[in-house]
């Protein structure tokens, strides 16, 4: 192994042991990336190896940084994320869950199939993690736990259901992952329609399958009212408006009419028009609203800055190409390489956020995978095929960061409103299975690759 292999490795090594220091992460990527820089440039001078690394390296830094403040697409993300924390305010959320609360009220497990149903349009509607995970929380969680439910089952399903927003479009992390890759926003929202569904269906499966061989776990409320139209029409009335603001979001995209960034300031619109129309619209909100979005924003640039200067100087090291090296060297061929790229990227959830791996994981492992000569159609109209496929197993690969510990923060936002008969262990126990069930969405993109391709190439006259 050359001198930069071995930097390489001990870059892994001193990023990964900082991390157990406590220091942010962003200042963990940046001064690890400038402290391998500079031993790169003295060994170069002292010890007379050459590892291409020189004070232009950090130069490239500061050009690097200026493209990410000048890329376009990356203005969606504070617009979406505005848009999710306005409507988490807009009381939208709130009357849709009790209107379908009463609606699911006649079938033993409905109120968990209601929060799974309310994390899927939550979902379509806000894509804020946090957020979802709180609201599905604070409302439902009480009166899971009256309703003398399961306390694994209820919180593991709020979990579950509240984390549905990393994958369902429009998602942040299918943005940071198109700009990252070169790909067309579009075409990963689209890619991601049906596997964010089948994810919610396997859910709903989980639950009813559990509430029918357990039924005290999933017991019928004590007090039923039977289904009329009046119900359903308060169904309707709660459901119309978000699912409008989806279909003006999402839409404009898949037919065409806007830009996803043009479509996010659609969607913050209509989430200021819909808190306004709720009479949940004051000074006080908004400012609220804007300083989330600011926190928010704030905080996942200020990564994008720290991986940004950690990834330039491990690819000059030579990172990527010993990446690609170690994996086109194991065993069992295309699908053995991919099976041990997802097994990474699942690992890695145990400790790292979505935003490292999506930033400094996900470029080093795309390209590998593309070479392997996966034959995924794009029926003639889809640029890429494999590698959106590919991405798309790494994005519900990505879903189990936020239940893993001890780093999943749908955890530990969902503690932070719980009841205090509620332990950590019992959210432990209760997100096993919903791993396992996303394990098992991966398994069915990975055998179906057309669930990715077939919209975006319908979208497209293929």
């Amino acid at each position: 192994m050359s001198v930069n292999d071995w930097l390489v490795i001990a870059m892994f090594i001193t990023f990964v042991g900082f991390l157990f220091t406590g220091i942010p992460v962003a200042y963990v990527l940046a001064g690890v990336g400038v402290l391998f820089a500079g031993v790169g440039y003295l060994s170069d001078q002292y010890l007379g190896t050459i590892t291409g690394l020189d004070f232009l390296t950090l130069g490239l830094v500061v050009n690097r940084i200026y493209k990410i403040m000048d890329n376009w697409v990356l203005v969606a993300l504070p617009m979406f994320i505005f848009m999710g924390l306005m409507l988490d305010r807009s009381g939208v959320a709130e009357r849709m869950m009790r209107a379908m609360q009463e609606l699911f009220g006649e079938v033993r497990g409905g109120l968990a199939v209601t929060v799974t149903v309310m994390g899927i349009v939550l979902a379509a509607s806000t894509g804020i993690i946090g957020a979802s995970v709180v609201l599905l929380g604070a409302l439902s969680l009480p009166t899971m736990l009256n309703q003398g439910y399961n306390k694994g089952l209820a919180t593991g399903t709020i979990c579950g259901a509240g984390c549905l927003g990393i994958l369902i479009p429009p998602s942040i992390m299918l943005v940071i992952m198109a700009d990252q890759l070169t790909l067309s926003v579009g075409d990963l929202f689209m890619g991601a329609v049906f596997p964010g569904l089948i994810l919610g269906a396997l859910y709903i499966a989980y639950i009813l399958a559990i509430a029918y061989l357990r039924p005290k776990d999933a017991p019928l409320p004590a007090e039923r009212r039977p289904v009329n139209w009046h119900m359903l029409w308060d169904v309707l009335k709660s459901v119309i408006p978000p699912a409008g603001l989806i279909l003006a979001v999402l839409g404009s995209i898949f037919v065409g009419i806007t830009t996803p960034t043009e479509a996010s300031g659609v969607g913050a619109l209509g989430a200021t028009l819909l808190a306004a129309y709720n009479r949940k619209l004051s000074f006080k909100v908004f400012r609220e609203t804007l300083l989330a979005t600011y926190n928010t924003t704030a905080y996942i640039f200020v990564i994008f800055l720290g991986a940004t200067c950690f990834s330039l100087v491990l690819r000059e090291l030579g990172g990527d190409q010993l990446v690609e090296e170690l994996l086109t060297s194991l065993p069992g061929g295309p699908h053995g390489i991919l099976a041990f790229t997802l097994g990474l990227v699942f690992l890695l959830g145990f400790l790292l956020d979505w935003i490292e791996i999506t930033l400094i994981v996900l470029p080093l492992l795309a390209p590998v995978v593309t070479t392997l000569g996966f034959d995924i159609s794009g029926y003639g109209v889809v640029s890429q095929p494999a590698l959106i496929w590919f991405v798309m197993l790494v994005a519900v690969a990505l879903q189990t960061s936020f239940l893993t510990p001890p780093v999943g923060f749908a955890l530990f936002y969902l503690k932070g409103v719980c009841p205090p008969e509620v332990r950590l262990v019992d959210i432990y126990r209760g997100i096993v299975p919903f791993v396992v069930l996303q394990l098992l969405a991966l398994v069915i993109v990975v055998l179906f690759p057309q669930l990715v391709i077939w919209l975006p190439a319908m979208a497209y006259g293929g």
